[in-house]
């Protein structure tokens, strides 16, 4: 099927809107001397494939992102100001409670900005001379004085979720280590042990009714951030190089690349 010509602009008009292709700011420059920001997000784009990590921060061509879930957020938003209740009180969660976590959310005057996108808890690696960030979604604290990092999560599977033993949820490991580090660089006394608040949206109720039931688990993590810091390193090397690097084992992207430029050869046809 054939779209009609005004059709087809008035769509690629609005995938514009969407997506803007390659981009002028935020590019990295080899020999840089100012200080470059690299995200969290984009550590862990490095650790999934090299090649988009750089056609990214140093060619200035981004993945195409994936639109938002606007019920995660919702989740997010609304575990944040129940926690905050608590955090204004001084009181302990009642999930807290539940699962015996010896624990408060944390008082710090830092916490709307660590927890805002694009600002975050930030820190300079001077080995490096990146500005490292993350926007955490929460921060308890135990009786020991140690701070416990808290990450929100929302999904819908079946059955009980307890434990991250799945190969997509090692981001979610490395996303907490990467915090518990930027913490410990910010001067606080971070413990090893960061939770996971999971809510699992029901289907095994009667009726929709017009909302959606979760069970909330909380899922213990003991990480280890010792791979943080040569990792940047080689980020570092990777931006300061002129040579592309290898694709990623399971790069979606990359195989796509490689498909679209293979069948593009056969065809003989040109971008």
């Amino acid at each position: 099927m054939c779209l009609p010509a005004k059709l087809i602009l008035k769509k690629n008009s609005e995938m514009s809107d969407y997506y803007k292709g390659k981009r002028k700011r935020n590019i990295y420059c080899s020999g840089e001397r100012e200080s470059f920001k690299i995200s969290r997000s984009k550590i862990d784009l490095f650790l999934n494939c090299p090649r988009c990590f750089y056609i990214d921060r140093k060619l200035g061509v981004s993945q195409p992102p994936g639109f938002p879930f606007a019920i995660n957020s919702a989740v997010d938003k609304l575990l944040k100001q129940e926690f905050d209740i608590h955090r204004k009180r001084g009181t302990k969660h009642p999930l807290l409670e539940k699962y015996g976590v010896d624990a408060v959310p944390a008082k710090r005057e830092e916490m709307d900005e660590w927890r805002e996108n694009f600002k975050g808890v930030r820190t300079h690696h001077k080995p490096t001379n990146l500005i490292i960030t993350g926007a955490i979604d929460d921060l308890w604290i135990n009786t020991n004085g140690q701070y416990i990092v808290v990450d929100y999560k929302a999904t819908s599977k079946d059955g009980e979720i307890t434990e991250l033993n799945k190969d997509w949820q090692e981001s979610y490991k490395r996303q907490m280590e990467v915090y518990q580090w930027l913490l410990r660089k910010n001067g606080l006394t971070v413990s090893d042990t960061g939770y996971f608040v999971y809510c699992n949206g029901r289907t095994d109720v009667e009726v929709f009714d017009g909302k959606i039931e979760f069970d909330v688990t909380l899922i213990p993590y003991s990480g280890s951030d010792e791979w943080v810091e040569k990792t940047l390193v080689s980020i570092k090397n990777t931006l300061e190089s002129n040579q592309l690097p290898d694709s990623g084992e399971e790069c979606d992207f990359c195989l796509y690349r490689k498909s679209v430029n293979k069948v593009l050869e056969e065809n003989n046809h040109r971008e």
